[in-house]
């Protein structure tokens, strides 16, 4: 279907939503919004609004996921809906883009179809998850896990910030703890439109990406155990520096991943992004670090020998630097295909109106990647300038911006009428 969308009001509503907790920088564009904060509850506020105004029925439930369903006369009230959105949280310092642009994008596929006398058979849902990048509460893709089944309200209600602060109480605070809980699984069907926070749009200037497989992601914490001792007394032969065997540990993660993407998957990435070392003192050999891991790929397989190097990794180093190694695996998510019924839709929709899609993965996890678990789920890419992302250098052309969001309206409309 062709259903062309607004751009001045698209950029109109991401505009808007960006001067909420908007911070200085020296390019680009930022905002800090942390879910149950005082920008949070503006940026909260101004999308019900908009989803109000557009005549959608506003919902909050008890997590502070925020839902406006369109059902015009030419729709079965009770037939499983048609949903799509995104999230407004943020993370420190972070862009404009990441998120709003799927809250808002799915906002303006609603209204486009409403313009253009779309009749749906079913109802469409637009969906603001809460706490999607698990900068305060959790780890992220808080609000979607709820959604799902895979956490419980009142574990999620509980949860804490650093500061002792629960979330139930973050969320009374900011006026969204509302009443029962959005379910996925009644739904047909999801879609979510994301900046792509990579350059393979951009590189085949391309504006729109239909994602086959959203990323699997594995941690690992790491502990490694030396002894401390004084810099300058103790002869290096004498040593158990526990960051030298860090810095082992640090390379070899890295050489593993590389091999993986030259012999078997091109996607795959390993990364050691954190080391706690202690003393961590100058004139002191480092007795014990704590090293952070991150593994990532469309094939679980290759997560797997990722990971599975890792620890022969520090096997050696217990062997060679007489270092006491451990390892723990508390964060696993396997690869998540992507609906082919729906990725096949917003192709669809593209060729219908000359715009351009291509196939892609995505390294990043997303709400999607719940929803998946429980209904057909679809992710849509919009190209980010350079690849940054989580950065107020964050940019997507609005005219990309507008053309991806048109890919997703045709798809939700061709779907919503099937």
């Amino acid at each position: 279907m062709d259903i062309p969308v607004d751009e001045d009001r698209l950029r109109e509503d991401v505009e808007a939503n960006a001067a909420f907790g908007d911070v200085d920088a020296d390019e680009g564009r930022g905002r800090t919004v942390l879910c149950g904060t005082e920008p949070n509850r503006l940026a909260r506020e101004r999308f019900v609004d908009r989803l109000a105004d557009a005549g959608l029925d506003v919902t909050v439930d008890a997590v502070g996921n925020v839902a406006g369903t369109w059902a015009p006369d030419s729709a079965n009230p009770d037939a499983p809906a048609v949903a799509a959105g995104s999230h407004l949280d943020s993370v420190p310092e972070g862009g404009i883009f990441d998120g709003p642009l799927g809250a808002y994008g799915a906002l303006e596929a609603v209204r486009a179809m409403r313009d253009a006398d779309v009749e749906p058979d079913r109802p469409v849902v637009v969906v603001s998850f809460t706490e999607e990048e698990g900068q305060r509460f959790a780890d992220g893709l808080l609000g979607s896990s709820v959604a799902v089944g895979e956490r419980s309200v009142e574990e999620a209600l509980a949860l804490t910030d650093d500061e002792g602060v629960t979330l139930e109480s973050a969320l009374e605070d900011v006026g969204f703890r509302g009443e029962g809980v959005l379910d996925a699984s009644d739904w047909d069907a999801w879609y979510e439109l994301h900046v792509e926070q990579d350059t393979t749009l951009e590189g085949a200037g391309v504006p729109a990406g239909v994602v086959t497989t959203v990323t699997g992601i594995t941690h690992c914490e790491v502990e490694i155990e030396g002894e401390a001792n004084h810099a300058g007394a103790t002869a290096m032969g004498d040593r158990t520096d526990a960051l030298a065997a860090a810095a082992e540990f640090v390379l070899d993660v890295e050489s593993a991943a590389s091999e993986v993407v030259g012999s078997s998957s091109e996607s795959a990435v390993g990364t050691v992004g954190s080391l706690s070392v202690s003393p961590n003192a100058t004139n002191v050999v480092p007795g014990r670090v704590e090293a952070g891991v991150d593994v990532r790929d469309v094939e679980y397989e290759s997560m797997e020998t990722v990971v599975a190097a890792a620890r022969d990794s520090l096997e050696r180093l217990e062997a060679e630097r007489g270092v006491d190694t451990s390892v723990e695996r508390p964060f696993d998510l396997d690869p998540t295909p992507m609906s082919e019924r729906l990725r096949a839709a917003a192709h669809e929709a593209g060729d219908a109106v000359g715009i351009d899609t291509i196939d892609l993965h995505s390294g990043a996890a997303h709400d999607t990647m719940h929803v998946a678990d429980v209904t057909d789920a679809a992710l849509l890419f919009a190209p980010s300038r350079d690849g940054i992302s989580h950065n107020p250098c964050e940019w997507t052309d609005w005219d990309d911006c507008a053309a991806a969001t048109r890919v997703m309206a045709g798809a939700m409309a061709s779907v919503a009428t099937e």
